[in-house]
């Protein structure tokens, strides 16, 4: 308890430090993710030294654990009770830390099935611009006092102060995973894919791609080998492995020089006709367009976007001077300038890492 205490003020000098000094801090803990958003600036707050799992309790299906935590380390402390984070969130990186996954919000092939990764955000200890400690949520999901803010810290970068322990949901692992591949092309593909996501199929992930599409089918045996015969396909034996390379980036398609785009549109978008190459996960609802580094398309692929209800991120590559993530609306830019201010008055915390 001692140990924690002293880090915490340790945490707390130097962002009062930096208040004082008009100085900036960079969040920083395994920089797996350091690419990702706008350019970082300011002295580095490294977090890694605040690490360790704080309570796990596999009956609650909830881990609370420090921000410097590993991602790795909760991985499997959670796969030895056999459970999982079902969000599945890309590493990026051996050094990835659990701090670093909530501000970054990612999630990865089974957010489709199982939610993004603040819906399993239960409760958050925070530090803001003043060194104060916040606490918001819990650990239950009944719990909903200061909840729908321990939401909000998920995908802020780091700019509304410094995140210092997560409460997150965890879910048993499935017994049984099974991988099917499909020779198709895109408008059959995505046309399958709202036809069985209206079905009771077990159908945990997507992916389309060069005219194949691979579901992944995730439940009781019986329940995924029905479905592997109402489907049909060509069974893929590496499927745990193709996934992964999904989940990772790892798969050729996100190989190469160029901008990639992260196209959030509804799922029953048909195909969005934009120069590039695409890949297609999440039933639809999530396509990523490879590009050359060409500032004078994020015009052209912000407004095909938008036109059918969705939004762009230039998610690695190209120049980040046309916005990493899509504008906001006025009303909305309001909402966050006012939500920065009431957290981090003195603008310490990460400023410009997203808009």
């Amino acid at each position: 308890m001692e140990d924690k205490v002293r880090q915490i003020e340790r945490f707390r000098d130097q962002v009062l430090a930096a208040a004082s000094d008009g100085r900036l801090l960079r969040i920083r803990g395994g920089g797996s993710k350091d690419w990702y958003g706008q350019t970082s600036e300011g002295d580095i707050l490294d977090t890694r030294s605040y690490s360790g799992i704080v309570d796990y309790e596999p009956t609650e299906l909830v881990i609370t654990a420090r921000c410097g935590t590993p991602l790795a380390e909760i991985e499997a402390a959670l796969a030895e009770r056999n459970q999982m984070l079902a969000f599945e969130p890309p590493h990026f990186g051996i050094n990835a830390t659990i701090g670093g996954v909530v501000a970054s919000g990612l999630s990865g092939p089974r957010r489709a099935s199982s939610g993004a990764l603040r819906d399993f955000v239960l409760g958050a200890l925070l530090m803001d611009g003043k060194g104060e400690v916040l606490t918001f949520g819990g650990q239950v999901m009944k719990n909903v006092a200061g909840y729908d803010v321990s939401r909000l810290l998920a995908g802020s970068m780091g700019t509304l102060g410094l995140m210092l322990e997560h409460s997150i949901k965890v879910l048993p692992r499935a017994l049984c995973d099974t991988t099917v591949r499909f020779a198709m092309d895109e408008i059959d593909a995505l046309g399958r894919l709202n036809e069985w996501a209206g079905l009771p199929l077990p159908i945990s992930a997507s992916c389309w791609h060069a005219g194949v599409l691979t579901l992944r089918l995730s439940g009781a045996q019986a329940a995924v080998d029905a479905a592997a015969r109402t489907l049909g396909g060509e069974p893929v034996e590496e499927g745990a492995a193709f996934w992964a390379t999904l989940r990772e980036q790892r798969h050729a398609f996100f190989d190469g020089a160029g901008s990639l785009w992260r196209l959030s549109v509804p799922s029953a978008t048909g195909a969005i006709i934009l120069r590039g190459a695409q890949l297609i996960e999440w039933g639809g609802a999530q396509r990523w367009l490879k590009v050359d580094a060409d500032s004078a398309m994020a015009q052209n692929i912000r407004r095909a976007v938008t036109a059918v209800g969705g939004h762009a991120t230039l998610f690695r590559g190209g120049d980040k001077s046309v916005g990493v993530f899509q504008p906001l609306a006025p009303s909305v830019a309001r909402i966050h300038q006012r939500l920065k201010a009431a957290f981090d008055p003195s603008q310490v915390f990460n400023p410009g890492r997203m808009y």
